[in-house]
């Protein structure tokens, strides 16, 4: 059986969190784990930011239970629903989470699992985005 990497990023494409599961495990399902995973974001003056106030998903995220889950959060879900036609615009806003995933498929050992064990592919999958952040951070400076 194959395993999938759950992510969730920031606007720009920051991996904030991620996970690995089975590959027969539905995305709606690491939503909740994903936001409580989110480390405090320092920034502003005061207490560090906890959770995002908005979470953007494609019409795999529809169903009403975790829409509440979400909610329960404080966050708000801006979520496709099933059904309804292209064009809702949340997929210019989606840019981000696709391409944090393209870009952690240029590392190889995440593209093709080689890695019997979980936990090794876990952890590339954790260097990746480590990597990911270190070279948006290394970019920024060099402006």
């Amino acid at each position: 059986p194959g395993s999938k990497h759950h992510l969730i990023t920031d606007a720009t494409g920051i991996p904030l969190a991620a996970t690995l599961t089975g590959g027969n495990r539905n995305d709606v399902t690491q939503l909740i784990s994903l936001l409580e995973a989110i480390p405090p974001v320092r920034g502003k003056r005061g207490r560090p930011c906890r959770r995002p106030t908005v979470v953007l998903g494609d019409r795999g995220y529809d169903h009403d239970k975790y829409r509440r889950l979400v909610w329960d959060l404080g966050v708000k879900p801006l979520i496709a629903r099933r059904g309804t036609g292209h064009g809702s615009g949340l997929g210019t806003q989606r840019w981000g989470v696709e391409g944090a995933f393209a870009h952690l498929h240029w590392f190889r050992r995440l593209r093709i699992r080689w890695e019997i064990r979980d936990d090794i592919h876990e952890a590339f999958l954790i260097l990746g985005c480590a990597l990911l952040c270190w070279r948006r951070l290394s970019s920024a400076v060099d402006r």
